[in-house]
C-alpha cells in the first residue's frame, strides 16, 4: 500500500485508533497513579591530587585524576560503602538494596563525581546521599593508600552536600501519560493495519477491477431507502442513486464499440449483493434514454421482480418455458419503454430449464423485438443458473458488495464464468459507503439544484 491508501485505511477505522489510544493514556494515567513515589538526592565530590613543584606536575597530576574518576564510580554502590551506612543509619534495608538505589556519574574531562541516592521521602534521599558520598571519600582514599602511610596522593571532598529536593523524581506524570498516549496510538495504527490486512472484503473499486480483470462502470451508494422504492428514478430521479446509474448506462455503452451488447446479464457472486436492483436501476436507466427495454427475471430461485414491481406473479419467463404462453402474453410494462418479464412459477428444476434450447430460443425472440434486454440472473457461486445464462448473452456485468463481497468470492465468480467461456465486461461496486474517508462517491459534491 502507499501512504495515500494507508492514510485511508486510517480514517476509515479512526474510532479503533482512538479507542486504543485513550486505551493506552489511561494506563499511562494509573501507571502514574500506582507507582510508590521516589526522591532523589544529589552531592558532588571533588577529585583532586597531591599539589606539584611545577606545572608539568600539576599537569600530570591533573590528568591521572582525570583517569581515576572514572574507576572510582563504580565503587559508590560497593559493599565497602553500603555496609557502613546502613549501620551508621540503623537502616531496615540490606546492602543490594542500598546499592541499588545508589548511583554514580561523572563529567567526562572533569574532576568532579555525582552521587545520587534514592529514597522514599525527600529528608531521606538528602540524608542518604550525605553518608554515602563522606563514606565514598573515605573509601576511596584508603584504596589509594597503597602504602598504609595515611597520605593518599588523591584527596576528595563533598562540595556539594545534598539537599531535600522540591519534588519526588518517580513518578513523571506528565512521561508517564505521553508514554501510555503514544504507545496506544502506535498501537492503535498497528490494529487498524492488521485488520485491514485481515479484512478481506472487496473495499474500494481497484479492488473489484484488479481481481475481476473488468472496469468498474459505476459506484452505486448505500441508500436505506432503496427497499422502498427499488426504482431509484421514481424515487429520487436526481438522487446520487439515480446518477449512478446513469453513469452505468453510459459506460456500459463504450465496453465494446463495434459490438455493444444488446442482452446483458446481471449476476453476482452471493444472493444480497445487490444484482436485481442493478439489474432493475440499469434496464430504467435504458428505458430513460429512449431506448426499448425488456427486463428478464431468469432467477428462478428466489424472485422478486415482481413484488418490488406490484406485477402478477402467477406468469412469466416459466410459463413460456413449458409452452403455456407466449412472450406478448406474459409481458408487464413497468413505465414508458420499460417491459418486465418476471420468472413466473418457481420450477423444481431451474437449472435444466434454463439451459434448454427453448430458453435459448425466447433470449433470441426479446432480441429482436427490444433495443435492450437486460437479464436479472441467479449468483454464481451457491448454483449454476447464473453460468448458464451468462453464457447464452452477449454480455455479463458482475456486481460486488462493498464490504462484503470477499476478494476469494469474487475471484471464484470470475471463473464460474470462465467455465463457460464469459467474463465480465464489466462490475459495479454497490452499496459503498457514501460518506467518510473511505468513500469513493463523489456526487455529493456536485449535486442537483432546482432553480427556484
Amino acid at each position: 500500500m502507499d501512504l495515500r491508501e494507508y492514510l485511508r485505511v486510517f480514517g476509515k477505522q479512526w474510532w479503533l485508533i482512538l479507542g486504543i489510544g485513550v486505551l493506552g493514556l489511561g494506563l499511562g494515567a494509573l501507571v502514574a497513579a500506582t507507582a510508590t513515589r521516589e526522591y532523589t538526592a544529589a552531592a558532588q565530590i571533588f577529585v583532586a591530587t597531591a599539589a606539584g613543584d611545577d606545572v608539568g606536575q600539576l599537569a600530570q597530576g591533573n590528568t591521572f585524576t582525570q583517569a581515576r574518576v572514572q574507576s572510582y564510580i563504580s565503587i559508590a554502590d560497593s559493599p565497602a560503602v553500603t555496609a557502613p551506612v546502613i549501620a551508621q543509619l540503623h537502616l531496615a534495608m540490606s546492602e543490594p538494596e542500598l546499592a541499588a538505589a545508589i548511583s554514580a556519574s561523572a563529567p567526562p574531562n572533569k574532576v568532579l563525581i555525582d552521587i545520587q541516592v534514592r529514597g522514599e521521602s525527600a529528608e531521606r534521599a538528602a540524608t542518604l546521599a550525605n553518608a554515602v558520598a563522606t563514606r565514598f571519600t573515605i573509601v576511596v582514599a584508603q584504596l589509594e593508600d597503597t602504602t598504609r602511610s595515611g597520605h593518599s596522593p588523591v584527596k576528595l571532598t563533598v562540595t556539594h552536600p545534598a539537599v531535600a529536593p522540591a519534588g519526588p523524581s518517580s513518578p513523571r506524570v506528565g512521561l508517564d501519560l505521553a508514554l501510555g498516549a503514544l504507545a496506544g496510538l502506535l498501537a492503535g495504527l498497528g490494529a487498524a493495519a492488521l485488520r485491514h490486512v485481515l479484512d478481506t472484503a472487496v473495499a474500494s473499486p481497484d479492488d473489484l477491477e484488479q481481481l475481476a480483470g473488468a472496469p468498474v462502470l459505476a459506484v452505486v451508494g448505500f441508500d436505506r431507502r432503496a427497499s422502498r422504492e427499488p426504482v431509484s428514478f421514481r424515487d429520487e430521479p436526481h438522487g446520487a442513486r439515480a446518477e449512478a446509474f446513469r453513469q452505468l448506462r453510459t459506460n456500459l455503452q463504450f465496453v465494446n464499440v463495434d459490438h455493444r451488447p444488446r442482452v446483458i446479464a446481471v449476476t453476482s457472486s452471493l444472493p444480497g449483493e445487490g444484482k436485481t436492483s442493478t439489474a432493475l436501476n440499469l434496464a430504467a436507466a435504458l428505458a430513460e434514454a429512449g431506448s426499448a427495454v425488456i427486463l428478464v427475471e431468469a432467477d428462478l430461485r428466489r424472485p422478486t421482480l415482481a413484488t418490488a414491481l406490484g406485477l402478477v406473479r402467477d406468469v412469466g419467463l416459466t410459463t413460456v418455458l413449458i409452452g403455456q404462453a407466449s412472450v406478448e402474453e406474459v409481458t408487464q410494462s413497468a413505465g414508458d419503454n420499460l417491459s418486465v418479464i418476471t420468472s413466473g412459477p418457481i420450477p423444481p428444476n431451474p437449472s435444466e430449464l434454463l439451459a434448454s434450447g427453448q430458453t435459448q430460443a425466447v433470449l433470441k425472440d426479446l432480441a429482436q423485438q427490444a433495443d435492450f434486454t437486460i437479464i436479472d440472473s441467479a449468483p454464481l457461486l451457491p448454483v449454476a443458473d447464473g453460468a448458464e445464462v451468462a453464457a447464452l448473452a452477449d454480455a455479463t456485468l458482475l456486481v460486488a458488495r462493498w464490504g462484503r463481497t470477499s476478494r476469494h468470492q469474487l475471484t471464484q465468480a470470475v471463473e464460474t464464468l470462465g467455465k463457460v467461456n464469459q467474463r465480465p465486461v464489466g462490475t459495479v461496486l454497490n452499496m459503498a459507503k457514501a460518506r467518510g474517508p473511505d468513500s469513493y462517491l463523489y456526487t455529493q459534491e456536485y449535486a442537483y439544484r432546482p432553480a427556484h
